[in-house]
């Protein structure tokens, strides 16, 4: 077994998840891993895509249809993009009448 963080063979198992696959922990790293994941990565190209929807107003539950991501990991998504807007607002300074 494989570490899919740092490669290391030194892992433990470590429980299982929900569905009852077995999850092991690296030894080195600290990760924990499923040995043959169902689900995968959401790729940067589907980010991307995501974040050009966003753009264009669609809404939640179509961005969803289109991607295949769940509704739960898209608002997740957009609220790590929403905190990292800066919050400060400068405007110019207005000149006065004489």
């Amino acid at each position: 077994m494989h570490c899919p963080h740092c490669q290391a063979t030194q892992t433990i198992k470590n429980g299982s998840i929900h569905s009852g696959k077995p999850k092991w922990k690296c030894k080195v790293c600290g990760r924990q891993f499923v040995a043959n994941p169902s689900q995968q990565r959401i790729s940067d190209s589907t980010k991307q895509i995501i974040d050009k929807l966003l753009l264009e107003r669609v809404s939640l539950a179509g961005i969803v249809r289109v991607t295949g991501v769940s509704a739960r990991w898209l608002q997740y998504y957009i609220n790590d993009k929403y905190a990292a807007v800066p919050r400060s607002v400068t405007s110019p300074e207005q000149k006065k009448g004489s």
